[in-house]
């Protein structure tokens, strides 16, 4: 099924996705997988503004409290939007493959994650608390430098980068080892070699099918 028909049929390529619930970082990378296996094609699930929007909505568990509220506002998700978490997506795929592969990762792509991790920047204020008078009771506020709620988004999506990136689940970072496939995902247990069963469903058919045909030769 193609991504038109889906439209056509009234779902969003988000729900289409293969392989969703890994950290927020990779579900953004695995927006682009091959349908079909070794002789498929590729999809992008992020070719539209609103796949964008389609996509935060399904993560807003993972994003501030002011993202979400402003994705789901009346103001759409627009073309920079997609741009900048395009972009975001090609540098968090070149460093996946440069750390699973053991290569030094291109300080481009780093600029590119650090720059939109710097949307996230937030501190601590003091407030008047509500309903009290002049030199009442004071209360904490949290304000994020960014205004536009899906930059906030983009910046909370390069922090979770970082933390993974960075942290101790980087050594569990794995790309898929099926023929044709790049996603990537956390190695839950130590003999998860594959992104989904059927991946590892494909390789096992394609392996009983290599040895029968030996036996038969």
């Amino acid at each position: 099924m193609s991504e038109q028909t889906d439209r056509r049929r009234g779902r969003s390529p988000i729900d289409e996705l293969p392989l969703t619930g890994e950290p927020l970082a990779l579900d953004l990378v695995n927006t682009t997988y091959i349908r079909g296996g070794m002789r498929g094609h590729l999809v992008d699930a992020l070719s539209t503004p609103g796949d964008l929007r389609d996509w935060l909505v399904t993560h807003r568990d993972a994003l501030p409290a002011e993202a979400v509220a402003g994705i789901g506002g009346p103001a759409p998700a627009g073309r920079d939007h997609l741009e900048v978490f395009l972009e975001l997506r090609r540098a968090l795929r070149s460093l996946a493959s440069a750390l699973t592969a053991g290569r030094p990762p291109d300080p481009a792509d780093l600029a590119v994650l650090n720059g939109a991790a710097g949307r996230a920047a937030r501190w601590r204020e003091l407030r008047p608390a509500e309903g009290e008078p002049e030199g009442g009771a004071l209360r904490v506020v949290e304000r994020c430098r960014e205004p536009d709620p899906f930059l906030v988004a983009l910046g909370a999506t390069a922090g979770a980068a970082v933390e993974l990136f960075g942290g101790p689940d980087a050594g569990k970072l794995r790309a898929c080892e099926a023929p044709g496939c790049i996603l990537y995902f956390v190695r839950s247990h130590a003999r998860r070699a594959w992104c989904t069963v059927g991946c590892g469903n494909r390789v096992r058919v394609s392996r009983h099918s290599r040895r029968s045909r030996g036996s038969d030769g």
